[in-house]
């Protein structure tokens, strides 16, 4: 409890004053994350001196208390809960011991990058290429949608090393964004997320180094689907809190907001809206909850992840229509938080895998 407190603290003083300036830059400064570092907030399930040595609970918290006070924009989970595993996990000590303390202060940006223009779940379509040559791989392709893709500093890459073998001949890299070769695109135009820098990166011949394959040659796909569990999770759980604090907030608003001489609360209507969400709400955080201390035990598997997931996005997505729609036009515009968190709630359905991938997956282990 306390350290969710010192979260909330961080987000009341360093956040919310300044977000809608992010929000119209289309990226948040860097200076947010050495603040963000200084203060135990980034790699916090790692231990030192890669991070806070906390627990996937501390990830947990950070993650929630950003979501439910309408700050979806903010990429410190890819950073941290992402990023830094996989470091953590399958880089070995020279990866771990040149990035992970840097990315612990705040000092050094992390992303990931698998979607391609022409591949996104299907991970065997992706044709980013890198080609061993003696002491070094040459890498060449183009990744797209990429979260923290303006600020990073190294970048996660998904790269076939063995085009022939599909998915199976995936491996990934630790690319050092100031490498020739490296470039990246503007900030993408988005519907929501506005202060999240995304971003296209593009790789033209870029010399990598042999030390910068992350584990072993042909296993990357072992490594995703290993990790995608705990992000996965995470996702849910931003989705969940952010619609428990938009309920939070539109009940604040209907006590207060009258039509036909009576406040909003005081019709039925509303009080039944409220009641389905509230009641909704409390079943999702009830599953949640479980799968949080599989997680923190190691016993997340992937399909009930992806219930996780498939189930707080599409329940968030449902609670923030009905919250806006009691809003009135206020909803549609930018005076009140609901319009924002209605927006960036959408891409929770498609990154992490489409709620449609994640029926197929669910459905095949009936």
């Amino acid at each position: 409890m306390l350290f969710r407190e010192q979260v909330r603290r961080f987000i009341g003083e360093r956040i919310a004053p300044h977000y809608a300036q992010w929000e119209r830059e289309g990226i948040t400064p860097r200076s947010l994350w050495r603040a963000a570092g200084d203060a135990g907030l980034l790699n916090c399930q790692l231990p030192e001196p890669y991070g806070l040595g906390g627990d996937y609970g501390h990830a947990a918290c950070v993650i929630e208390e950003l979501a439910r006070a309408n700050y979806l924009g903010i990429g410190f989970s890819i950073h941290s809960d992402m990023v830094a595993p996989y470091l953590m996990q399958y880089g070995g000590q020279a990866l771990c011991e040149a990035w992970l303390p840097a990315m612990a202060r705040g000092e050094a940006i992390g992303a990931i990058a698998m979607t391609e223009p022409g591949a996104g779940s299907d991970l065997k379509a992706i044709r980013t290429r890198a080609e061993r040559q003696d002491d070094h791989y040459l890498l060449n392709g183009q990744k797209t949608f990429i979260t923290n893709g303006c600020n990073a500093d190294m970048v996660i890459v998904a790269a076939t090393v063995a085009p022939e073998l599909g998915a199976r001949g995936l491996s990934l890299f630790c690319v050092d964004m100031r490498l020739p070769g490296v470039a990246r695109g503007a900030p993408m135009a988005k519907i929501g997320q506005h202060a999240q820098d995304t971003s296209e990166l593009f790789f033209d011949n870029v010399r990598l180094p042999a030390a910068s394959l992350v584990g072993e040659e042909m296993r990357g796909f072992e490594y995703m689907a290993e990790q995608l569990a705990g992000e996965r999770l995470a996702i849910a759980l931003r989705a969940a809190a952010s619609a428990e604090g938009m309920l939070e907030e539109t009940t604040a608003y209907v006590r207060q907001r009258k039509a036909f001489g009576r406040n909003l609360i005081d019709h039925q209507n509303t009080r039944f809206v409220l009641a389905d969400a509230a009641a909704r709400l409390a079943m999702l955080r009830s599953f949640l909850d479980q799968c949080l201390g599989r997680q923190m035990q190691g016993q997340l598997d992937a399909t009930t992840a992806a219930m996780a997931k498939l189930n707080a996005t599409e329940i968030q997505g449902q609670v923030l229509d009905a919250l806006l729609q009691l809003h009135g036009g206020y909803g549609y515009s930018s005076e009140y938080g609901i319009g924002r968190a209605w927006a960036d709630a959408r891409a929770l359905r498609i990154f992490g895998g489409s709620s449609e991938i994640l029926r197929e997956i669910i459905g095949r282990a009936l």
